[in-house]
């Protein structure tokens, strides 16, 4: 019988943590070392790029070495204006505008801290990511109930991050990659 006992008590600990390990490595883990490569290879701090979909969209990055990859998406409303930057290689300019003058509501602003792409979870006294789309802000600590939210509506925000920060890195490195 307690052989029975600690086989269903492993089964359980095991289901309880399955959505912690399903979560596995995300999509943007590898985007984001290949562009921190990238940067260090080329000797530069930021990249920017339109977006390939929407000419008033734009993304930039900006890369503190060794600490973490700052990372903005937003529509501009005078576009001509950065694309006029892109074409001067003017790109911690165009992470600036970005930053300070965009239309608010479609500013996406990830930190990722070390520039290793978005985790879900961290261990204790690690730093975490965090992402803002139109002023919301999560935090991806593993830590849902402080942001007063389910864990199921925590990992939903973090794949939908996890997606964009991947369109965004894919289109930065192809931009990193022809201006070297």
């Amino acid at each position: 019988m307690p052989r029975l006992g600690s086989a269903f008590l492993a089964a359980v600990l095991i289901a309880a943590t399955a959505p912690g390990a399903s979560a596995q490595e995300s999509k943007s883990v590898s985007l984001a070392k290949q562009l921190v490569a990238a940067l260090e290879a080329g000797k530069i701090d930021s990249i920017a790029a339109q977006d390939p979909g929407a000419a008033d969209i734009f993304f930039a990055a900006l890369y503190i070495q060794g600490s973490e990859l700052l990372v903005v998406s937003a529509k501009y409303t005078a576009p001509q204006l950065l694309t006029d930057r892109l074409g001067k290689k003017e790109y911690r300019d165009t992470y600036i505008d970005l930053n300070s003058a965009s239309v608010p509501a479609s500013k996406v602003l990830i930190q990722d801290s070390l520039g290793d792409g978005l985790r879900p979870k961290v261990g204790d006294n690690q730093p975490f990511d965090i992402y803002e789309d139109g002023g919301k802000r999560t935090m991806f600590d593993g830590n849902w109930k402080n942001q007063k939210m389910s864990e199921q509506d925590y990992m939903k925000i973090f794949s939908a991050a996890d997606d964009r920060y991947t369109q965004i890195l894919t289109a930065l490195l192809a931009q990193v990659r022809k201006t070297s």
